[in-house]
């Protein structure tokens, strides 16, 4: 069976992301492509939840690879082609931390030049919601694999259920909080 290459992320998805890791350098033009940050008005507050959404939308799509890799990484099995697993992971990290870092710098503009405490709590909400769902995503990923390479042992399908589960749940949480900016946000207007 010959094993098809994972999904590569677009290279529009992880624009800057290696250019941000660790330097603390802002893409050129800012976050937002304008030359100049917006003024502390109503608009700036919009713009900057527009760009949040944006990234969540970015972040879907990510894991949307992330697990067309993993399966493609599956299907090679019993002999992974673990190097080209690796460098999907590999991609989806730096894709994930510029997602990350550009949200903690919209909850900071939100909290410090906003004044907008309660929408940066629901950003900084779904940032922990969304460690704990990429947390639990590869805690599958391995399940799945140790239920693929054992499966007469009942406990590997068990853990594939519990961890399928927790992931639910947390989806619905990240909802959740994405459903009290939207009415927070709208409130406020």
């Amino acid at each position: 069976m010959s094993l098809q290459a994972p999904p590569r992320l677009p290279p529009a998805r992880l624009r800057g992301c290696s250019a941000r890791v660790g330097s603390g350098e802002r893409p050129p033009g800012g976050a937002w492509g304008l030359a100049e940050p917006p003024a502390m008005t109503d608009d700036a507050v919009k713009l900057l939840l527009r760009r949040f959404y944006t990234l969540q939308g970015e972040r879907v799509e990510a894991y949307r690879l992330f697990e067309e890799g993993h399966r493609a990484y599956l299907s090679s099995g019993p002999h992974y082609d673990f190097l080209r697993y690796r460098q999907l992971v590999h991609e989806i990290t730096l894709a994930f931390s510029g997602i990350s870092r550009e949200i903690l710098q919209l909850k900071e503009q939100l909290q410090v030049e906003h004044g907008r405490l309660e929408l940066a709590q629901h950003l900084s909400r779904v940032q922990q919601k969304e460690k704990e769902k990429l947390e639990l995503t590869a805690q599958l990923q391995l399940a799945r694999q140790n239920a693929q390479d054992q499966p007469g042992v009942p406990a590997h399908q068990q853990e594939v259920q519990e961890l399928k589960y927790k992931l639910i749940k947390t989806i619905e949480a990240i909802s959740e909080i994405l459903q009290d900016l939207k009415y927070d946000s709208e409130e406020a207007e």
